[in-house]
């Protein structure tokens, strides 16, 4: 639905920008046909559509688009495209954050977390939902992956629920929500390939993320008060409550996280370490922390590092077919196309923006988050930048529409995520409602953005 709306939105300001005389600049148009790139649109649609895997679909794609829209032999630098990314030093953090976050699920970190947040935060108005929030987003701060945070604080929270007289949609749209920090909140690693794709800072996307974070965290308690007032939740009341001893002794379960999260974020906001050796120093500060608790084993390090490998390969297959798409279409001139057709329509520059932001809601109910990332900045950032947006303030909005698009209906991957893992049956509709009222707010969050850009600029600014 959202996709039609938006398709049906860019019809009417194309046609209206006809009504004004803006034309598509004559010489690209000559080069490169619109019949041919709306072809090269219908087959990247219908590839996906299909079920393709997606990097195939985007190598298949590139060598279509290349024979049959230039006559250059493309052919020849393949394997100079596919090296030059792969041996990027910044690319190594991926792998090793996923490992960091894989450790610490098998290792029980992640549920000393949870239990200690609940301490805190049971008996509050819908209490254990404001865990959710609260234990996502400082699982994100070592994570970096929105589903790795979504399954593994699912798996931790899931068996709080099962008797508790929470509802089953509010549950799942709140642990979607908290999911959906994972990338956003430092070390996030959509922010790593942005900054790879658009030779950006790392390190001041993580500086910039941090406003947002809190303002989205902030919405995200707003509307789970909203509904513990509607739906008179009343937190834990069944429950002895807490003594300050236990609240107190709580905080221990706290210090294995808090650790690694001065030991990640702490050495790249020092100046100390790149994202990159952060990353190393993350996995080997989790692997110290699950040989005190006992639970370093060869059997669990074999599957966190096979799960790691798993991920890693489906991200750099992406990303290779990506960067091969990418040559083929800047051969051609298409980003500059576009980029000046953009910045010719008769509109403001924040009116084109809420288009590329439209563009982005509506691609992410039907394709995957960093696949999305990967295969569209290259066309976007151009036109960006044109427009005089920030380059580090537009690598947090597009971050935020990417974890927007992990909990949108109907393919969001964190919605999939969550229902695999409930224990009791139920449609996966529950997962799609529940998740609405958070997903709305996180679209506020991106409004405020826009007419606030210091919340996401000031850090950076005063930071470096």
């Amino acid at each position: 639905m959202i996709a039609i709306v938006f398709i049906v939105a860019i019809g009417l300001l194309i046609g209206g920008a006809s009504l004004f005389g803006v034309q598509v600049p004559a010489s690209t148009a000559a080069a490169v046909p619109w019949w041919a790139l709306a072809s090269v649109l219908a087959a990247f649609v219908g590839f996906f559509a299909g079920g393709i895997y997606v990097g195939a679909a985007l190598a298949l794609l590139s060598l279509l688009a290349g024979f049959g829209l230039s006559d250059r032999p493309f052919w020849n630098f393949i394997g100079e495209m596919i090296w030059n990314p792969s041996t990027n030093f910044v690319l190594v953090s991926v792998p090793l954050f996923l490992l960091m976050g894989e450790i610490m699920l098998r290792a029980g970190l992640s549920e000393r977390l949870y239990r200690a947040m609940n301490v805190w935060m049971g008996r509050l108005p819908g209490g254990l939902l404001h865990t959710n929030i609260v234990s996502c987003g400082v699982f994100s701060a070592v994570a970096g992956s929105s589903v790795a945070t979504a399954a593994t604080m699912g798996s931790v929270a899931l068996p709080y629920f099962e008797k508790s007289h929470y509802p089953p949609k509010l549950v799942l749209g709140s642990l979607a929500a908290g999911g959906a920090l994972g990338n956003l909140i430092p070390p996030g690693i959509t922010f790593i390939i942005y900054g790879l794709l658009t030779e950006t800072s790392v390190g001041a996307l993580y500086l910039a993320a941090v406003g947002p974070s809190i303002l989205v965290i902030v919405l995200f308690l707003a509307v789970i008060l909203y509904y513990s007032w509607k739906l008179k939740l009343h937190g834990d009341a069944g429950g002895a409550k807490p003594t300050a001893a236990q609240r107190l002794a709580s905080l221990s379960d706290l210090v294995p996280t808090a650790l690694l999260i001065a030991l990640v974020l702490g050495t790249i906001y020092a100046g100390w370490a790149t994202p990159t050796e952060s990353a190393a120093l993350g996995v080997a500060g989790s692997l110290v922390l699950a040989l005190v608790d006992r639970k370093l084993q060869w059997k669990m390090l074999a599957e966190s590092m096979h799960a790691t490998a798993r991920t890693t390969s489906m991200i750099a297959l992406i990303l290779f077919g990506a960067y091969f798409l990418n040559y083929i279409l800047s051969s051609l001139g298409i980003p500059q196309m576009l980029a000046k057709f953009l910045t010719e329509l008769p509109f403001p520059g924040w009116v084109v923006m809420l288009v590329i932001i439209g563009f982005y809601i509506a691609m992410g109910t039907f394709m995957e988050g960093m696949a999305m990332v990967i295969t569209t900045i290259p066309l976007v950032f151009p036109v960006v930048t044109a427009l005089g947006y920030d380059p580090i303030w537009f690598g947090v909005v597009i971050t935020m529409l990417v974890e927007i698009a992990m909990i949108s209906p109907p393919d969001g991957t964190v919605l999939y995520v969550l229902q695999g893992m409930r224990r009791q049956p139920g449609p996966i509709t529950d997962v799609f409602s529940g998740v609405m009222p958070f997903m709305l707010v996180y679209m506020l969050a991106i409004v405020v953005l826009m007419v606030f850009p210091a919340i996401a600029l000031w850090l950076p600014s005063v930071a470096m």
